[in-house]
């Protein structure tokens, strides 16, 4: 019978897998954050589970069943304490699913900022309050 991991292993397993997966895919070193299994360095000073995403706090989970309000809840509480302006960004996959089709998670303000600057860089023209100029 296979030892069945913790799922503190399993969520540390994780987030290594997700640094390895934006690091390839990136091509910027982006790592564990140190003691991340809580989510900080210590317990005055949260922090996202990775570290190297420029304006991202990514809250990894690796559970079957997502406590999404909670899990953004986490990351948007954290983002307050440290008084930064990152994304809260919460990642998550299930056991037997592969990294790559992990499921990200985003407030819809935060996803439409981050598709208006897609939309710009493939050159379409998007006007000041994000929506498109070009007749669509």
């Amino acid at each position: 019978m296979p030892r069945l991991k913790s799922p503190k292993n399993k969520g540390s397993d994780y987030e290594r897998e997700l640094a390895a997966y934006f690091t390839s895919r990136l091509g910027i070193a982006i790592n564990r954050a140190p003691m991340s299994g809580g989510g900080a360095i210590n317990t005055n000073l949260p922090g996202a589970d990775l570290v190297g995403l420029p304006n991202l706090h990514i809250e990894a989970k690796r559970v079957e069943a997502l406590r999404l309000h909670e899990a953004m809840a986490q990351a948007t509480a954290a983002i307050a304490k440290s008084k930064s302006r990152d994304i809260p960004c919460v990642i998550n996959r299930r056991n037997r699913q592969a990294t790559q089709d992990s499921f990200v998670i985003l407030r819809l303000s935060d996803f439409t900022t981050i598709y208006a600057h897609y939309l710009r860089d493939l050159g379409h023209r998007i006007g000041q309050d994000g929506g498109e100029r070009n007749g669509h």
